[in-house]
């Protein structure tokens, strides 16, 4: 049907004529559905999964189901082993030849949560069996076995698993040729992106120069991005990379001027100025520390203008984490100082925080699209269990791997030596004490990623992604400070060269 409306310009009547259409029938879908047609197949299959009875699988079909389920949040019951245990509770005797079944239950067992003693004991089961087994074991399920033996699948960065995988998949004489196809190309395209953010964050970085003018401070851009891509690897989160990378540099760099080179007083002031966020507190720094200052000021402008108006609100979520964590550093200096060897408890109150953790959960949150809500900054400034959790791993990650070489330049007392202290051990029983408190924390995140309805499921996984991504760098030693070795591997396996097609 069509209208008419008239309007006049000067002494002219001009008739504008129009039809009345209906609304475009599919509205933004193309833009809120792109990147999730896929996922929303996933989430069809794995309710599919769920639904079916498990009860004829062998092992390895049981435990592949069971990882699968817990890994995308469904609570599904551990009672789904008792069928490979005898009358007496120990697992049978013929499960100790079925190498790919025990490899499948070991990396299930990752997944325990508290009480899931069946889970506890069928790490120590499959553990055992697989490295007795080890050396009579076939290519490639050595490979695999070895693999996981050194880092379970789920405590592995995924893009670093993927590029190492696909050449073990490959000499799979039952692998799926088409799978691994689309396995290559997915990874080739994902490393072009990602090639592209950090040639972005890079030459921001050699623009901010303070890398360049304090000598003292750790010039690690790179490495700080192949962290954060060990927590959202996505496409969907290219914003978030980068926003999240910028700020983890600027963390990077503040730690080393409270850690490596400012005096008490320099620190106090430092304090002082990053609670006033004003552009007129720099008047009362030190000279050298002015340039960071206006540039951490001027960084968080523009992540301000990136920002869309309904989200500029989060912009002062994370000027919070930094004040608090330069409180918590303030707080460990004056520790150092004194030579104050804390209690455990008391340490912790302000450790969890200077581990950063919580700051680097806000700044990924920071560039994420509508998923990351008002509610969900509201929930991790709470500091729910997950970000407690994420941060003690983050700690007692940092401090068993740093111990020694911290204690060589008179850095504060660690939770290592706190324990050693308050409960007169060495540093071997302290730090197995502490690893017990690892096991709990990784335990309370697995808790926490079944049927989450505080927050939605991505917000979760980025945490525990988080974790993971910290297991990778100090597993062995602190690789983010001493880069050269195995870091720098990493970072050429996942950003530098291309799977061969």
């Amino acid at each position: 049907m069509e209208k008419q409306s008239l309007t006049f310009v000067g002494d002219e009547a001009k008739v504008h004529k129009s039809s009345k259409y209906h609304p475009s029938v599919w509205g933004d879908y193309f833009i809120r559905n792109s990147l999730s047609h896929v996922e929303n197949e996933i989430d069809d299959a794995l309710r599919l999964i769920f639904e079916v009875d498990d009860k004829n699988y062998e092992l390895y079909e049981t435990s592949l189901r069971f990882r699968l389920l817990r890994q995308h949040g469904y609570n599904v019951s551990t009672d789904t082993f008792n069928k490979f245990r005898d009358d007496n509770g120990s697992f049978i005797s013929t499960l100790k030849r079925d190498a790919k079944g025990l490899l499948s239950l070991y990396n299930v067992s990752y997944l325990a949560t508290h009480g899931e003693t069946i889970l506890d004991e069928a790490n120590y089961f499959t553990k055992s069996q697989l490295v007795s087994l080890l050396s009579e074991l076939e290519q490639p399920l050595e490979t695999q076995v070895s693999l996981f033996l050194e880092v379970p699948l789920c405590r592995r960065i995924k893009s670093l698993l993927a590029r190492i995988y696909i050449p073990i998949y490959q000499k799979d004489a039952m692998r799926d040729d088409v799978i691994l196809e689309l396995a290559k190309l997915d990874f080739n395209l994902l490393q072009t992106l990602h090639q592209e953010e950090l040639k972005k964050v890079s030459i921001w970085w050699n623009d901010l120069a303070l890398a360049k003018s304090l000598k003292f401070v750790r010039d690690r851009i790179v490495e700080a991005y192949y962290w954060v891509l060990g927590m959202y690897y996505e496409p969907q989160y290219s914003r978030a990379r980068v926003m999240c990378t910028k700020a983890f540099g600027l963390l990077s760099i503040m730690d080393d001027i409270y850690d490596n080179y400012s005096t008490l007083e320099e620190r106090k002031l430092l304090t002082e100025a990053i609670k006033r966020w004003n552009r007129q507190a720099v008047d009362s720094l030190p000279e050298y520390t002015k340039d960071f200052y206006l540039k951490l000021l001027k960084t968080f402008e523009e992540f301000e203008a990136v920002l869309e108006l309904n989200e500029k609100y989060r912009v002062q979520y994370l000027k919070n984490e930094f004040k608090v964590v330069a409180i918590a550093y303030f707080e460990e200096s004056k520790w150092g100082v004194e030579r104050y060897v804390p209690s455990l408890e008391e340490h912790l109150r302000v450790s969890l925080i200077s581990a950063a953790c919580s700051l680097v959960i806000c700044s990924m949150y920071l560039g994420m699209g509508e998923v990351a809500t008002k509610e969900v900054f509201e929930w991790y400034s709470s500091f729910p269990k997950p970000v407690e959790a994420c941060s003690v791993i983050g700690r007692l990650l940092n401090d068993i791997r740093s111990h020694e070489t911290e204690q060589e330049r008179d850095h504060v007392a660690s939770t290592v030596e706190c324990y050693m202290k308050e409960h007169g051990t060495d540093v071997k029983v302290a730090c197995e004490k502490l690893r017990e408190m690892l096991e709990k924390a990784w335990k309370d995140l697995n808790k926490e990623r079944l049927n989450p309805t505080l927050v939605a499921r991505p917000i979760i996984e980025r945490i525990l992604s988080l974790s993971i991504s910290m297991e990778d760098v100090y597993r062995d030693t602190d690789e983010y400070t001493h880069s050269d070795k195995k870091m720098k591997d990493n970072v050429s396996l996942v950003l530098v060269e291309p799977v061969p097609i």
